[in-house]
C-alpha cells in the first residue's frame, strides 16, 4: 500500500528519466529475441498461433520471475534497498507524468500557434498520419490517446501493483508491450500476435471497468455532467475496436460534451473509427487541458481507493 503511493509520487516527480534504460525497452528486446527464435524453431512444428501463445507465456512469466528475483535479492542485501528497488520499479510501470507531459507539450504548441511542431509531437504518441491535421484533429488525437491510456498506462499497472506488487505490475507491462509489438498489427502478426492481443484484452477487462467508475467519481468531484458520461458509455463504448478502451474515451467525450472518433489515416489509407459522444462543443486545445486534469484526478482517486481497499482487507483478515 505504502509502496504504491510512494511509486505514484516518484512517477509524478521524476517520471521516466531518459538517462536510465526503461524496463519496457528491455522487455521489448526480449520479445524481439523470443519472436525470432520461435519463428525459426517452433513455428514450423506447432504453427504460428501456438508459437504466439508460447511467446506470450514465456515473456510474461520470465518478466515476473526476473522482477521477483531482483527485488528479493535487494531485500536480502538490505531492507531499505529492497524497498527502494520495489518502489522504483513500480514507478516505471505508471505513466502519469509522461502521459500528462506529452499532452501538455502539444497543448502549449497549439496555444502558441505552432501547428507544424504540434503535428510532429502528436505523431509521437499516436499511430495515425498527422502531417495534415488541423488544431481540432490534433486536439482529438491527443484527447483520445490520453483517455485511452488512462487504463493501460495508469489504472491497470496500479491495479496489478496493489494485488501483486512490482513483479505483477511489471508482468502486466510485459503483456501491454506484447500487444503493442505483435498484437494484430498486420498480416505478419495475424496469427503470431493473436494470443498477445487476446491476453491484453483479458488483463485490461477489470481495470477498464474500474477506470469507468473512477472517472465518474472524478466527474462528480469536478462538477462534470455524470449523466451524460454514463449515457455515452452505455451507448458508444462498444463501438470502439477495443473491448476496453471505449470506456474511458466514451466517458471523457460525454463529460466534456465533445465527439471523439471519426476518420483517421494510416499510411495514407483512410480508416473510420466509430463516433463517441455528441458534438455539443467544437473540439479544441482546451479539451486537452481538461482531459489531462481528469487523468490526474482519476489516478489520485485510484491510489487512494486502492490503498483504502488494501487497508480494509488487512484489517478484516487480521480480525479473523
Amino acid at each position: 500500500m505504502i509502496q504504491i503511493a510512494a511509486a505514484y509520487v516518484v512517477d509524478l516527480i521524476i517520471g521516466d528519466p531518459r538517462q536510465i534504460p526503461h524496463p519496457v525497452v528491455l522487455i521489448g528486446k526480449m520479445i524481439d529475441a523470443l519472436e525470432r527464435q520461435l519463428r525459426r524453431w517452433a513455428a514450423p512444428v506447432v504453427g504460428l498461433k501456438v508459437s504466439g501463445m508460447l511467446l506470450t507465456a514465456i515473456t510474461v512469466l520470465a518478466t515476473y520471475l526476473i522482477m521477483w528475483g531482483i527485488i528479493a535479492g535487494a531485500y536480502i542485501i538490505n531492507h531499505w534497498l529492497g524497498l527502494f528497488t520495489s518502489i522504483w520499479f513500480l514507478s516505471t510501470t505508471i505513466a502519469v507524468k509522461g502521459l500528462g507531459s506529452a499532452a501538455m507539450e502539444i497543448y502549449t504548441l497549439l496555444k502558441t500557434g505552432n501547428l507544424s511542431e504540434a503535428r510532429k509531437k502528436v505523431g509521437w504518441i499516436v499511430g495515425r498520419d498527422t502531417q495534415n491535421l488541423d488544431e481540432g484533429e490534433i486536439s482529438r488525437a491527443t484527447v483520445e490517446t490520453v483517455a485511452e491510456n488512462i487504463v493501460d498506462g495508469i489504472i491497470a499497472p496500479l491495479f496489478y501493483g496493489f494485488i501483486g506488487g512490482a513483479p505483477l505490475a511489471m508482468a502486466y507491462k510485459a503483456v501491454n508491450t506484447l500487444d503493442s509489438m505483435v498484437g494484430y498489427k498486420n498480416d505478419k502478426y495475424k496469427e503470431l500476435g493473436w494470443a498477445s492481443a487476446r491476453f491484453d484484452d483479458l488483463c485490461n477487462y477489470i481495470p477498464a471497468r474500474l477506470t469507468g467508475i473512477f472517472l465518474i467519481m472524478a466527474f462528480l468531484l469536478t462538477g462534470k455532467p455524470v449523466n451524460k458520461a454514463l449515457r455515452v458509455i452505455a451507448r458508444d463504448s462498444s463501438g470502439h475496436p477495443s473491448p476496453n478502451s471505449g470506456i474511458p474515451e466514451a466517458a471523457v467525450a460525454g463529460a466534456l460534451g465533445i465527439r471523439l472518433g471519426g476518420v483517421n489515416y494510416y499510411g495514407g489509407i483512410e480508416s473510420f473509427r466509430a463516433y463517441m459522444g455528441d458534438p455539443e462543443i467544437g473540439l479544441g486545445k482546451t479539451h486537452i487541458l481538461d482531459t489531462v486534469k481528469i487523468m490526474h484526478l482519476t489516478s489520485l482517486i485510484t491510489v487512494l481507493t486502492g490503498s483504502l481497499a488494501v487497508y480494509a482487507v488487512q484489517w478484516l483478515t487480521a480480525g479473523l
